[in-house]
């Protein structure tokens, strides 16, 4: 059988025209590179708008967020200790007042010790002040430097007049206090509220917040969770360790070299090493200038040298072998998220920097790791806690 070869004839047919000009496709025309830089583009810039508008809402409403992220932390502490004591066959009721009250009796005492330490040693340290800058006033003036009377009148008056600038702004934060002072009291009692009802029916809160969710996202969200609060609970319980030792070992240096307000010291190291890096810098600076205040640039200096050797120990031996097990987090993500932390919110944002950045770390990780896949989606959660008795209870209704 012959193949019948095509003629020159149909070989021009079949081939289009050479003034025509070809179909152009602009999708085509850009390069698969640049496609993939803007999909991603587009994408990291929604993302970017939701979390913008995120951290807008927590700013705005920060007089309630502050005190539920507070109870939630403290929840993370207290939730163990009062399943512990249920499961010594304490009734729940009392086992959660067990937990409020001890917290309340710690926290009150540890503030009432720190304070009225602080009031009675407060005229003595006024006078060592005063005290303290007459003997640099003549030092400067016999020392090496050779400043003048005249020079250290003008450096005064430069700080007198700066001061007299600002008394608008120091008048209206005075005329401030009140309102303060009632976001404050208004915050505790959420908080307090809070941290009883997360006692009282965590799991029907979880749960709840749970059921919000489509059914197919329902055991992921439930996992990341679950492994979100216990890393949180290992960070609260670490840093009340690394808190501790801090306190106890600046206040038995500052006890040892006789150095007065040891125990006020002590107290504010401890409540002060709750917020990373800012705390432990202003808490050591404090100890210093009491030392030197009272005993001199000799003991002052050593003072310094307890602080740093202390702070030393918690960030070489203590940071890396208990929290970095604890939280998971690389040094240079917690100084990145305390400082972002501090700057979008001040101290409340340093303060929650870390075990945010920690539980959403193992949160993303987990639902990345796609162990959720092999489990089963959480059940609906049966309404038995008094709480929930507000939501309409009939045949057929659900939640």
């Amino acid at each position: 059988m012959r193949v019948r070869r095509s003629s020159t004839s149909e070989r021009a047919a079949e081939q289009p025209p050479r003034d025509a000009e070809p179909v152009r496709d602009a999708a085509a025309s850009v390069p698969y590179s640049m496609r993939v830089a803007a999909a991603w583009s587009w994408r990291l810039l929604l993302v970017g708008g939701v979390l913008a508008v995120v951290i807008f809402l927590i700013i705005q409403l920060r007089l309630v967020i502050i005190p539920v992220l507070v109870a939630i932390l403290i929840s993370a502490l207290l939730v163990p200790f009062s399943a512990f004591l249920q499961r010594h066959r304490w009734p729940k009721g009392l086992a959660v007042a067990a937990a409020m009250v001890a917290t309340l009796a710690f926290v009150g005492g540890l503030f009432t010790l720190g304070i009225s330490q602080i009031v009675r040693g407060s005229a003595d340290l006024a006078e060592q002040s005063v005290i303290a800058w007459e003997e640099f006033r003549a030092w400067l003036l016999e020392g090496p430097l050779h400043v003048t009377p005249e020079q250290i009148d003008q450096v005064v008056q430069q700080v007198t007049e700066a001061a007299q600038q600002q008394s608008g702004v120091l008048v209206s934060g005075a005329l401030s206090v009140g309102s303060s002072i009632g976001h404050f009291l208004a915050g505790l009692l959420l908080a307090l509220f809070a941290t009883l009802f997360i006692l009282i029916d965590g799991r029907g809160i979880w749960a709840w917040i749970v059921g919000i969710f489509p059914r197919r996202a329902r055991a992921a969200i439930d996992g990341a969770g679950r492994s979100g609060w216990a890393t949180l609970e290992n960070f609260v319980r670490v840093q009340i360790f690394v808190a501790a030792i801090d306190a106890v070992g600046i206040g038995l240096g500052a006890l040892l070299l006789g150095v007065p307000l040891a125990i006020p010291i002590a107290v504010l190291v401890f409540l002060g090493s709750f917020i990373p890096i800012v705390g432990a810098v202003v808490t050591g600076a404090l100890a210093v200038f009491v030392a030197l205040v009272y005993n001199g640039w000799g003991i002052a200096l050593a003072m310094l040298g307890v602080v740093l050797l202390v702070q030393q120990v918690e960030g070489h031996v203590l940071q890396p072998l208990i929290m970095g097990t604890a939280v998971k987090v690389h040094p240079l993500g917690v100084v990145v998220a305390v400082a972002t932390g501090s700057l979008l919110a001040g101290i409340p944002g340093a303060l929650f920097a870390v075990p945010v950045a920690a539980v959403a770390n193992v949160m993303i990780m987990y639902i990345s790791g796609g162990a959720w896949k092999q489990a089963e989606p959480p059940p609906p959660a049966e309404i038995r806690s008094p709480l929930w008795r507000t939501v309409p209870q009939r045949p057929g209704y659900g939640r």
